[in-house]
């Protein structure tokens, strides 16, 4: 599993300029703008707030319940776009590699922000959106990060900082978008050329996005503490 890992991760790196290279917005900024969607809503989607109070409704004000909600229903989300953007195949992928990772990256947002409000955090507060951008990356890469002095602390610490530093806006940026190209580009890349079936990429695709994004889930919900609801 370790090499197969390694190997889709080397791949991404070096098909993520290319991705990059299809669709030009698709730089740092994009996760912003993914976040900042996933939390004022887009197109059928209610921001994540709305949509995290309907699943506390509907949980009878359980917060846990509420939380294992959202999780469970942006895996469903995430699969879905992951079907889509890889049924295509090789012939596809310039065009569709850029939508699977902007369609993950809001999909995860979504969810991660939804946590964040059930457990009481301020989605308009700077350090809470860095905090969630930072929880996409999953455990082992903030771990890895922080031990590199990349980042500064864990999800928790950034969300509870005393004050909000700007200059980590932009590094965390590209992390992010960094680690979710290399992601979908090696997912890709090592599916689809090795098999050439476009439906098994999109049956990958659905699995892969879908357990990723339910790994981050477990990991926003284990990080994010409660705080007091306002």
């Amino acid at each position: 599993m370790g090499t197969k890992a390694n190997i889709a991760g080397t791949l991404g790196r070096q098909l993520a300029p290319r991705a990059i290279a299809a669709a030009p917005g698709l730089t740092s900024s994009f996760v912003r703008e993914a976040l900042h969607r996933a939390i004022t809503g887009v197109g059928p989607l209610p921001g994540a707030a709305a949509a995290a109070e309907t699943q506390l409704a509907e949980q009878g004000g359980d917060v846990a319940k509420a939380v294992h909600e959202v999780i469970e229903n942006h895996v469903r989300l995430a699969g879905a776009q992951g079907f889509l953007t890889n049924i295509g195949g090789v012939v596809t992928a310039a065009l569709t590699i850029p939508a699977n990772v902007t369609g993950l990256a809001l999909v995860q947002c979504r969810m991660i922000a939804g946590i964040a409000h059930l457990r009481g955090y301020d989605l308009d507060d700077p350090r809470v959106r860095n905090a969630v951008l930072v929880s996409l990356l999953g455990q082992d890469s903030v771990e890895t990060l922080v031990r590199r002095k990349k980042l500064p602390a864990p999800p928790m610490a950034i969300a509870t900082a005393p004050a909000h530093d700007p200059a980590l806006d932009l590094r965390i940026s590209a992390e992010v978008a960094s680690g979710i190209i290399a992601q979908v580009a090696g997912k890709r890349l090592a599916v689809t050329v090795g098999r050439r079936v476009p439906v098994i990429g999109g049956l990958v695709g659905l699995g892969a996005d879908g357990y990723a994004t339910w790994r981050i889930g477990r990991y926003a919900d284990r990080e994010l503490l409660p705080r007091a609801r306002r």
